[in-house]
């Protein structure tokens, strides 16, 4: 009997990748661009390479280094690595007060009564929700660049994506990939579209029409494709890729209601004093705040409102229970992580400490000792602790890509293809250079930094408007994010979630093809049409 092969565990995968960019570091001839530093619109600084400065350089061939990739991974990627951890850790404090349960149990009781509806079931209340959720994370992704965020929802959206009879890659899907879809589809984001607008010398948020155009059709392209799949899982869970991986999600079983305490403990009400000082002194000292979208910005008393909203609800929810308050608590924690990125330039840093407060919260809420709330966190961070792990190991292939000087070699001789091809074929080798170097480098200000002062003048040349150069760029740092194993959010996410990268490569690569060539079609009109602000 033939024996069965075995998937190659996603550290193995990885860490073939990092042998192989050793490997490339030996036969590829160093070579490296002068980088300088350039102001933009918004006065910070990037620092930028200097077009016809490339030079050979003496080869940097990687030997020992490919066991020191996960040392230096982890430093690199330091902050979305402690950012997983602070979130698994937050998690687990909440999962264990039951909340996240009530919310699954309140949400499939709310999608039986309106399943009764007979229009909404001829059209499939589930079908409705993943479609109203899916937007919301579109649109997140596409005007202020939602990416490791992406992972705090993870913990949510999949548990609650097998409860309803799918499996954890629509759980993915409902944020993670509609993210990317509104990340790729950009229409304000100020991390890719602000950065290479600046560095192009475009006016800033321009030619946004198209882009709104853009995003739509490549959202609808993506939803569709997940509702598809959505639906074939819906009816045969077993054939899902994931099936018995998902036998961890499935174990955790969801709590009988008939066995919820709906009870409010005194420490629930102490807690939420606490919460309301805290949140009225952050009112006080920031009484008004400026909400930036694009170029146009909002001054509006956003946090004081905040305050008053949550003190109104989270009285409505300890009235009914302890567990309704913490689930108040989660809310009111994703609309500050939205005005604090908006109003206040948070990144990962300020966000998990915003989990993690919430966290600690929920445990105080719960009347747990101080004791068992360390050691709920603990076992929180030890669960999560193999997705920060793939992170690390992912960062590692950049930096021997780096520390190898093969990165920019490989934008210089591909570069060089763009030569008197003409205009149709020059965009479409800077989407394909821009999609290759996303593979490698999935950063999408690092990448804007690299190439833009390349591909912006060479645009003039060839007849081609820089506005058109820069959605080459935005579609070829946006598709790949979902399917390169170099990104961390991606890496991070699948850890969460605990799905192989082998297997969400099968799934994913279709959607990526399909992507792909949707972002061909969608250059074209860039060069044949007359666009505003093209």
């Amino acid at each position: 009997m033939a024996t069965q092969r075995k998937i190659p565990h996603t550290f193995v995968i990885i860490f073939a990748l990092i042998v192989i960019a050793a490997v490339a570091s030996w036969f590829v001839q160093g070579g490296e661009f002068t980088r300088t530093q350039k102001i933009l619109p918004d006065g910070t600084s990037k620092t930028i390479i200097e077009p016809d400065s490339y030079q050979i350089v003496e080869n940097q061939p990687q030997t020992w280094q490919i066991f020191s990739a996960l040392f230096e991974g982890f430093v690199d990627k330091a902050d979305i690595i402690i950012f997983i951890l602070l979130i698994g850790g937050a998690f687990w404090i909440m999962n264990e007060s039951k909340a996240i349960d009530v919310s699954i149990i309140a949400f499939l009781n709310l999608t039986k009564k309106l399943e009764r509806i007979g229009w909404l079931k001829k059209i499939g209340v589930n079908n409705i929700i993943m479609v109203l959720i899916m937007i919301v994370f579109s649109l997140f992704g596409s005007v202020f660049g939602m990416s490791e965020e992406t992972i705090a929802f993870i913990i949510i959206f999949v548990p609650l994506a097998i409860s309803m009879g799918y499996d954890s890659i629509v759980g993915v899907s409902l944020c993670f990939i509609a993210a990317g879809l509104g990340f790729a589809g950009a229409t304000l984001n100020p991390f890719t579209i602000g950065i290479a607008q600046g560095l192009s010398d475009v006016p800033l948020f321009s030619g946004i029409e198209y882009r709104m155009f853009s995003w739509v059709v490549i959202s609808a392209v993506g939803i569709f494709f997940i509702l598809r799949y959505a639906a074939k899982i819906k009816k045969d869970p077993t054939k899902s890729l994931v099936y018995d991986d998902d036998a961890y999600w499935r174990q955790k079983n969801l709590a009988d209601e008939s066995q919820i305490n709906y009870e409010t403990p005194k420490a629930a009400w102490i807690t939420f004093g606490i919460l309301i000082l805290v949140m009225g002194l952050f009112s006080f000292y920031h009484p008004k705040s400026i909400l930036s979208i694009g170029k146009a910005t909002l001054v509006m008393p956003i946090i004081p409102i905040l305050t008053l909203f949550f003190a109104f609800t989270s009285y409505l929810a300890l009235r009914k229970s302890v567990h309704f308050f913490i689930l108040n608590l989660f809310v009111f924690t994703i609309l500050y992580l939205i005005v604090g990125v908006m109003g206040y330039h948070w990144y990962v840093m300020e966000i998990a400490a915003l989990f993690f407060g919430m966290g600690i919260a929920s445990g105080m809420a719960m009347n747990y000792s101080p004791n068992k709330i360390t050691d709920l966190f603990l076992a929180g961070v030890k669960d999560i602790l193999s997705a920060g792990l793939i992170v690390g190991l992912a960062g590692g292939i950049i930096v021997v890509l780096q520390n190898g000087k093969v990165i920019d070699p490989m934008l210089h001789s591909i570069a060089g293809a763009m030569q008197n091809v003409g205009k149709y074929a020059s965009l479409s080798i800077m989407y394909g250079i821009q999609t290759l170097i996303n593979l490698v480098m999935p950063s999408g200000s690092a990448k804007a930094a690299l190439t833009m002062p390349i591909m912006a003048p060479f645009s003039d040349l060839i007849g081609v408007s820089r506005q058109a150069t820069i959605m080459a760029y935005q579609f070829g740092d946006g598709f790949t994010n979902m399917i390169t194993p170099t990104s961390a959010v991606l890496m991070g996410v699948l850890g969460v979630a605990k799905i192989p990268f082998e297997k969400w490569v099968r799934w994913v690569w279709p959607l990526i093809l399909i992507l792909f060539v949707l972002g061909f079609l969608l250059l074209i009109p860039t060069v044949v049409m007359d666009l505003n602000g093209f």
